[in-house]
């Protein structure tokens, strides 16, 4: 399936698709090949309809991976096989909503502490003072710095979307910036893999976080994308506004950051209780 991987890799280019997008939707449409031994564009709906109720049923995949597949098989025979007109009847499984896991202030620092290297520390530090998505944080190059006084911001360079944006330099990351920069030296890459050639790989700054999250006897729930949660959250009970926090994550819609209100403490522990509006009981 040379040939038709090249043309979908062409055509998730042309649309701006992000590279783990790429690469996680011709994963999919590659297993799918190899469980029928078949090219994709030789099986019918139904046989894709059956594929994915196998990975729910047998391969006991999670329904957001399932989703990711169906999207996948969507863009390859609308987009790229342009049979738009073919029966398709997918039903996206229901993802079931909820609430990640938020460290407290004290939590966090113990974390980042925990962290083994002056490395790992740095990593963890800036990925949850800056609030970046794991992707972002390894993409750092050292020139996204901005530390002039009129300024103090970090550039994040395609993000999610392939939005460029700035967000949070706090004088006490720059601190540790300039002090990993010291030890360090890095060149281009803020953090590069060991031969300075790329950016670190996602999967090793996971590690990282796992590492030190165990350390810390944190419980094991989520991966470094929890920092970015407790980003959010902290900084709305801080009394940070929604459009701000909005900017700093990148969301392109309120009603995304907005799910952080349900997991601030500030909003729930500062609403009245219901019963206590009513008028006390007359004896």
């Amino acid at each position: 399936m040379s040939e038709l991987r090249q043309r979908m890799e062409d055509a998730m280019v042309l649309r701006g698709f992000a590279v783990r997008t790429r690469e996680a939707y011709l994963a999919c449409v590659t297993a799918l090949a190899r469980h029928y031994r078949r090219p994709p564009d030789q099986l019918s709906t139904d046989q894709l309809q059956a594929y994915l109720l196998h990975l729910i049923t047998e391969k006991k995949l999670a329904y957001a991976s399932a989703n990711q597949a169906a999207c996948a098989f969507r863009f390859l025979f609308e987009r790229v096989l342009k049979r738009p007109n073919a029966r398709f009847d997918i039903p996206m499984a229901k993802v079931p909503k909820r609430l990640p896991q938020i460290l407290s202030r004290e939590e966090v620092a113990r974390l980042i502490g925990a962290a083994s290297t002056l490395r790992g520390r740095t990593l963890l530090m800036t990925t949850y003072a800056a609030g970046l998505r794991v992707s972002e944080v390894c993409a750092l190059q050292v020139s996204d710095i901005e530390s002039a006084p009129d300024r103090m911001c970090l550039k994040v360079r395609r993000g999610k979307g392939n939005q460029d944006r700035y967000t949070l330099l706090s004088p006490r990351l720059l601190d540790r910036l300039r002090a990993y920069w010291r030890v360090g030296r890095p060149g281009c890459w803020l953090f590069p893999n060991p031969a300075g050639s790329a950016p670190i790989d996602a999967k090793t700054a996971q590690r990282m976080y796992c590492a030190a999250r165990d350390a810390a006897g944190i419980r094991p729930e989520g991966g470094i994308h929890t920092l970015r949660h407790c980003f959010a959250t902290h900084l709305l009970e801080a009394g940070v506004d929604l459009p701000t926090l909005q900017q700093l994550l990148g969301h392109g819609h309120i009603s995304t950051t907005m799910r952080y209100l349900h997991l601030s403490h500030r909003h729930v522990t500062g609403a009245a209780a219901a019963l206590e509006l009513l008028d006390p009981p007359r004896h």
